[in-house]
């Protein structure tokens, strides 16, 4: 199993190392990590659908309800909500048979380096925060660790890791313009070679009170997912494993998760009776 050398973990601090290993422990751990999956398909689906089902609209689960890929799946999808991966699995649990085992690699910072972070990483997904991405120029040689392990699991039939290619939250003032692509993900994906899912959803607040409430008294804005069909990305891999060819499959996957924004801006025109998002829905740059 690929481990992380000596240097990479000095370069972690005291409490991330100890949250490192205790994260490392359970998902390397068979039985530690079933109980892990089992807490997040019974009881992560059993808040997350009632919370959020009076709001929500699907798209195109039908592309990816009968999926049984020969090795692991990479979700990648946009992100504008701390909750946007919660939504997407509770749905993948529920419609598919996709997942045995799921990661989310996630920053260091808060979910790594503090209690309160490690107590989140515990309670909302069972310690399947992982593996950390430390976001530091000087200490981004940790990341080969954590490139290397996700190419590790998703070489692994059942596996699914959840995947944010824009790297952070976009905070701009349009959803449907992604932030630009990390190379990380395409690196993954040519080393991987996993079938790449691609989801766009939008309508979640940052508001957990908020948002709660907001489903059960009529009030919240309709949370619209919509699932793609498996990318082909046979072109890719016929490229040089490089930077360059990294950079062109991140800038792929950015372009196929906006043409599904503009899918969602024309669905959610329909049903709010807005004809602008439909008209622009055409202009995917």
């Amino acid at each position: 199993m690929t481990a992380p050398t000596p240097r990479q973990l000095d370069l972690l601090t005291t409490p991330e190392r100890l949250s490192f290993a205790w994260c490392d422990l359970v998902n390397r751990t068979p039985l530690l990590k079933r109980l892990s999956h089992e807490f997040l398909r019974r009881v992560g689906t059993g808040w997350v659908h009632p919370c959020t089902k009076h709001l929500l609209v699907v798209d195109g689960i039908e592309a990816v309800r009968d999926l049984r890929p020969p090795g692991g799946t990479l979700l990648v999808a946009n992100h504008r909500s701390f909750f946007d991966m919660y939504v997407l699995s509770m749905l993948l649990f529920r419609h598919t048979a996709l997942m045995e085992r799921i990661c989310f690699p996630v920053r260091s910072e808060f979910f790594y380096d503090s209690l309160g972070g490690v107590v989140v990483n515990g309670l909302m997904s069972a310690f399947s925060m992982y593996p950390p991405v430390l976001r530091q120029p000087e200490r981004s040689d940790f990341n080969g660790f954590t490139t290397a392990r996700l190419v590790e699991l998703l070489r692994a039939p059942g596996t699914l890791v959840g995947f944010h290619p824009e790297g952070t939250r976009n905070k701009t003032a349009d959803p449907y313009t992604l932030l630009p692509a990390y190379p990380g993900v395409g690196q993954l994906i040519h080393h991987a070679r996993p079938t790449v899912l691609p989801a766009f959803v939008l309508g979640l607040t940052n508001d957990f009170v908020r948002q709660v409430r907001s489903n059960f008294d009529g009030t919240g804005r309709k949370i619209i997912v919509t699932f793609g069909a498996p990318l082909d990305l046979e072109r890719f891999y016929a490229m040089p494993a490089r930077l360059r060819t990294y950079m062109e499959l991140a800038k792929h996957v950015r372009r196929v998760l906006m043409e599904l924004g503009q899918r969602e801006r024309a669905l959610r025109a329909a049903i709010e009776g807005d004809p602008a998002p439909a008209a622009a829905a055409a202009a995917v740059t």
